[in-house]
């Protein structure tokens, strides 16, 4: 969800130079968006049913310019997996000083309350990218 909507977000706003993708911590590589997920973002007029999970390696740590995580400890395990990432990662609720939960296996409610607040935190990196 993040992915597509910060994509969404730099479109709309002009700002197309940026290349945006998603990688896990622990992601399940090859599988689909969680059906909520999919559901939720045609709901805003954005299709993700083609995305497929990626783990997170060197190459996508080296060579991105700003990591974007969830939570506190995504920033940590990944500033321990790879020390090149110190100082190009954040959070996404950065600006607000909130994480956003995986909502994985988890009800609607739970899928709505991290898509309000991956939004929220978009809307605060939009202004500062």
């Amino acid at each position: 969800m993040g992915e597509a909507l910060l994509k969404d977000a730099l479109a709309h706003k002009q700002k197309n130079n940026y290349n945006v993708s998603s990688a896990g911590l622990g992601a399940l590589v090859g599988h689909a968006p969680d059906k909520i997920a999919t559901e939720l973002m045609l709901e805003k007029g954005i299709d993700i049913s083609g995305y497929k999970a990626t783990q997170i390696d060197h190459s996508l740590i080296k060579d991105a310019f700003l990591i974007l995580v969830m939570e506190k400890g995504h920033k940590a395990a990944l500033e321990n997996k790879e020390p090149s990432a110190k100082g190009k990662v954040f959070r996404l609720g950065e600006w607000g000083k909130f994480d956003i939960s995986d909502p994985y296996k988890k009800d609607r409610k739970v899928f709505e309350e991290s898509l309000r607040l991956i939004e929220k935190g978009i809307t605060e990196w939009i202004e500062k990218i």
